[in-house]
C-alpha cells in the first residue's frame, strides 16, 4: 500500500498560513533537504485547489526561467498531480487532474494503486481530513522557532483528539525542528493520582 505523507511549514504558536511571510529566513540546505525528502520521492502529489493555483502560478515559470530552482521546478511539473475541490477545475499544468468522487473514498483508492509515496504540502483542509480519516502515514512538521501570532493553525476544533506517535526529530542549525509523526494508539483515560506516582520524590 501506498504511503501518504504531508509536509508542511508551522510556526512555533502553529500557525501554517502563509509560510512565505516568515519561513524564507530559516531556509537553508538543511530544510531543502528535509523537503526533498518528501517532494522528491513521490511519484503523485495531492493538492488543495488554492495550494494547486499557487504553484502552477510560479513553477511553470521558474523552470522556464532555468535558474537555480529549475530542476526542482521541473520535478514538480513531472509528477502526478492531483487537485481536490469542489468546483469543476480547467487545469493547465502538466500532469494534473481534478479527484473525482468524495476525498476520503478517492484517497483510499488512491494509496491501493501501485507505486510510489503520494506528498501533500500545504493544502491543510486537506490535511486536515485526511489525519481525521486516519488516511495520513506520516505527518512533517517544519516547526520554526518564531511565534506568528496570526493566521490560520493546523489543528482547528474538533470533536474529537487525534493520537499522534514520534517516528523521529532532529534540530537544524537555525533552530528549526523536524518532527516526523506517525499514527499513535488512543493514550486511554488518566487523571493526576495516575500521573503523580511519576513526581520526583524529594530528598529526606
Amino acid at each position: 500500500m501506498r504511503k501518504i505523507i504531508a509536509n508542511l511549514f508551522i510556526s512555533l504558536d502553529g500557525v501554517v498560513e502563509e509560510p512565505a511571510d516568515w519561513h524564507f529566513p530559516y531556509f537553508n540546505d538543511e530544510m531543502g533537504a528535509a523537503v526533498d525528502a518528501v517532494l522528491g520521492t513521490a511519484d503523485t502529489v495531492l493538492l488543495g485547489r488554492r495550494t494547486y493555483d499557487d504553484h502552477a502560478g510560479a513553477w511553470p515559470e521558474r523552470e522556464a526561467a532555468g535558474e537555480e530552482d529549475a530542476e526542482f521546478a521541473k520535478a514538480l511539473g513531472d509528477v502526478r498531480k492531483i487537485v481536490v475541490s469542489r468546483q469543476r477545475l480547467e487545469l493547465t499544468w502538466r500532469n494534473s487532474e481534478q479527484l473525482q468522487g468524495d476525498l476520503v473514498e478517492a484517497v483510499a483508492a488512491l494509496k491501493n494503486e501501485p507505486g510510489g509515496p503520494i506528498a501533500t504540502s500545504g493544502s491543510i483542509s486537506v490535511v486536515r481530513q485526511l489525519l481525521a480519516a486516519g488516511l495520513l502515514d506520516e505527518l512533517r512538521l517544519l516547526v520554526h522557532p518564531i511565534a506568528v501570532r496570526k493566521g490560520m493553525r493546523l489543528f482547528d476544533e474538533g470533536e474529537r483528539p487525534i493520537p499522534l506517535r514520534l517516528i523521529s526529530s532532529e534540530a537544524f542549525s537555525t533552530g528549526v525542528l523536524n518532527l516526523v509523526y506517525g499514527p499513535g494508539e488512543s493514550t486511554g483515560d488518566a487523571t493526576y493520582e495516575d500521573a503523580k506516582v511519576h513526581l520526583s520524590q524529594p530528598e529526606r
